[in-house]
């Protein structure tokens, strides 16, 4: 957990740009696709990314993971709160799928140890995907012979289709969604040109003020390839700043929802910052607009601190600094069931939302 700052120190911190420590330095690191061990047949990958973008997973067949984690553009859906079956909307903000991989959890609350665990829950989220059951979703797959000679491709001519082959390979074909080689990439890999002098004093100030305490790491997310534990933080550490009440930033409480330990009230997963220009709206209820609205968000409600015009600039423009380079996307050709649907002609009832996703 991170070191409570007290508001005096927060508001004794410097705005000058200084030059960065070694030390601080290397709080941020490079992204790289070798972070990650993969081990996947690219057969295993293709599968995963054809259930990843298959809606027929969903109980209306209109709602497949990539609905909410678009990987055709930023990772996420744009929306405040994502659209599941039916229309209904969840409670919280869907974060990019793009560098899931380098999470210690999944899902704001960090319900989901791993990527595969992940992939279980909203196939039977009333509000996104609505499945009955996993049974229900296996059966559905199952009832699509060209799935059929695919996972047995995959897992073997015996193979018998199930949720844990379903959700090995969804995490599989996430594991390959990695951006390296952002202007940061290459700053921090020795370039002197890589960043403008706006970023670079961007990046002085992310540093000196405390913003790397949470976002450090290849993924500027306090996560490490040596990190055995996720790691959760306190928002907000301050709750009497305006921004609190007018982005209603305190009534989820996080990581209790999970434990139901009243210590884990208020404690989110760090969100990666890579490609935060690509997914507004931001924080766990999708209620701030615009990137510098957060900015100006998490110093007030992180730091006890206001920002100037100058400094809120300059720290966006370094953020822009993180989008990295995107692997190409095709969509995938899902097997077929010509003059066939897999999902029942009736609709059934909808389902009232439960207050939390994602």
């Amino acid at each position: 957990m991170c070191v409570r700052f007290t508001l005096s120190l927060c508001l004794s911190v410097s705005f000058s740009l200084l030059s960065v420590s070694a030390a601080q330095a290397q709080e941020l690191s490079p992204i790289d696709a070798s972070l990650i061990e993969q081990q996947d047949s690219p057969e295993m990958i293709e599968l995963g990314k054809k259930l990843f973008f298959d809606p027929r997973l969903s109980r209306t067949g209109t709602i497949s993971c990539n609905s909410c984690h678009n990987a055709m553009e930023g990772g996420d859906d744009g929306r405040v709160t994502s659209m599941g079956v039916d229309g209904l909307l969840g409670g919280r903000n869907a974060p990019t799928v793009w560098n899931s991989a380098l999470q210690g959890s999944q899902f704001w609350d960090g319900r989901a140890a791993t990527l595969e665990l992940q992939a279980m829950g909203p196939m039977v989220a009333d509000v996104e995907m609505g499945m009955a059951g996993h049974d229900q979703v296996m059966e559905r797959i199952a009832g699509i012979p060209g799935y059929v000679q695919e996972f047995q491709k995959v897992f073997g001519k015996n193979a018998r289709i199930d949720l844990d082959e379903a959700i090995t390979a969804i995490a599989a074909y996430e594991r390959t969604l990695i951006t390296p080689n952002s202007p940061l990439d290459r700053h921090l890999q020795g370039d002197k040109q890589a960043l403008t002098d706006i970023q670079k004093q961007g990046l002085q100030l992310f540093e000196s003020i405390g913003c790397t305490e949470c976002h450090s790491g290849p993924a500027m997310n306090g996560w490490n390839p040596e990190d055995k534990e996720p790691v959760f933080e306190e928002f907000p550490r301050f709750d009497d700043v305006a921004a609190v009440e007018k982005y209603d930033l305190a009534s989820d409480t996080g990581r209790q929802q999970v434990t139901g330990k009243q210590e884990d009230a208020h404690y989110f997963k760090v969100p990666t910052l890579r490609n935060i220009a690509l997914t507004a709206p931001y924080m766990h209820n999708g209620q701030v607009p615009t990137l510098e609205e957060a900015v100006r968000v998490m110093a007030s409600a992180q730091l006890a601190t206001e920002l100037t015009d100058e400094e809120t600039n300059a720290l966006v423009q370094f953020l822009y600094a993180t989008e990295g380079e995107f692997p190409s996307q095709t969509m995938p050709r899902l097997p077929s069931r010509a003059g066939q649907s897999i999902v029942p002609v009736a609709a059934e009832p909808a389902v009232q939302a439960k207050p939390l996703d994602h």
